[in-house]
């Protein structure tokens, strides 16, 4: 485990070569500029406790809220926020749940273990849309955020507009010991990535696969396996997926076939349990199509986007 990188490198090698999406070459900076994105910290009440959750913004219009994954952070959904064809319409919002990214977790937390669950994620979303004030958002998550989305369009369909999953469905079976998320005798930030790295599709660009790995690769002690709690054990939303009335909610699920985590197959079973729900199958992005390969996205989104911002 502790060379887990090293060895799926290797065995990717054996693979039959695939071309990499075109990447155009790195812009020249020719003078400083700020990109169209604005963070501050955002003080609330939480499951009881106060909090300061770090949230970035960008754009105007309808509120879209975006859910990082499992182990992340928002810095996932910055193409998304640098995209003038989606900010124009769109007031973006993503922030880091506790514990992730520039989140600090609670007072108090070296006395207990985190860990994910439903009610508090469900709940999370909810307070941060009452803080900002937001009138019925969009909600858009990736992977657990794909999850949790299922679970707000059933719970909170008349606060919504609609809700976007991306590599989501109602559940995953466990596949691997996430004891070796943190465990004393590997590094955990790395054995995280390594975990990961044989979800990024192939044909996702240099840079999109190596910003991705390395936000894993920074993640807090035991985050990681704390999201887990929710993704592969609690979080199971099959009985749930009845109640949901996309006449009220609308559900758009958008998935790469490049994924054994959540598979192609997985957000269909998914869709087919929801009537009324869209689910289309992305060839060749993997689990993080927004950070690993957003220009491929943007294709399969955008027209979701104007479907929504059409019916409001």
């Amino acid at each position: 485990m502790a060379h887990l990188g090293w060895f799926k490198a290797l065995f990717a090698l054996l693979r039959p070569a695939l071309p990499p999406s075109a990447a155009p070459p790195p812009t020249p900076v020719a003078e400083p500029f700020f990109e169209p994105i604005a963070g501050r910290y955002l003080h609330l009440m939480l499951q009881g406790a106060p909090h300061r959750l770090y949230v970035e913004e960008a754009g105007e219009g309808i509120p879209l809220i975006l859910l990082h994954t499992a182990g992340s952070d928002g810095r996932q959904w910055r193409d998304l926020m640098n995209d003038a064809e989606v900010t124009r319409h769109f007031r973006c919002i993503a922030f880091d749940m506790p514990w992730h990214g520039k989140s600090s977790p609670p007072e108090g937390f070296l006395l207990g273990e985190y860990r994910l669950t439903t009610s508090a994620y469900t709940g999370m979303v909810m307070a941060v849309a009452t803080a900002l004030r937001l009138d019925r958002p969009v909600v858009m998550g990736c992977s657990i955020g794909g999850r949790i989305v299922l679970d707000l369009a059933a719970e909170h369909a008349d606060s919504l507009r609609a809700v976007i999953g991306l590599q989501s469905s109602a559940f995953v079976a466990p596949y691997y010991d996430t004891a070796w998320l943190h465990h004393p005798e590997v590094h955990g930030g790395e054995v995280c990535a390594a975990i990961v790295s044989g979800l990024v599709g192939p044909t996702a660009p240099e840079a999109g696969r190596a910003e991705t790995l390395w936000h894993y690769r920074q993640g807090g002690p035991g985050v990681f396996r704390g999201d887990l709690h929710f993704y592969k054990g609690e979080g199971d939303l099959r009985p749930k997926l009845a109640r949901i009335d996309t006449g009220r909610c609308p559900v758009h699920l958008l998935t790469g076939d490049y994924d054994y985590s959540c598979r192609p197959e997985d957000t269909q079973a998914t869709a087919a349990a929801i009537p009324g729900a869209e689910a289309v199958i992305m060839p060749g992005l993997g689990h993080f199509p927004m950070s690993e390969n957003w220009p491929a996205l943007r294709t399969y989104l955008l027209p979701v986007l104007e479907r929504i911002r059409a019916t409001c």
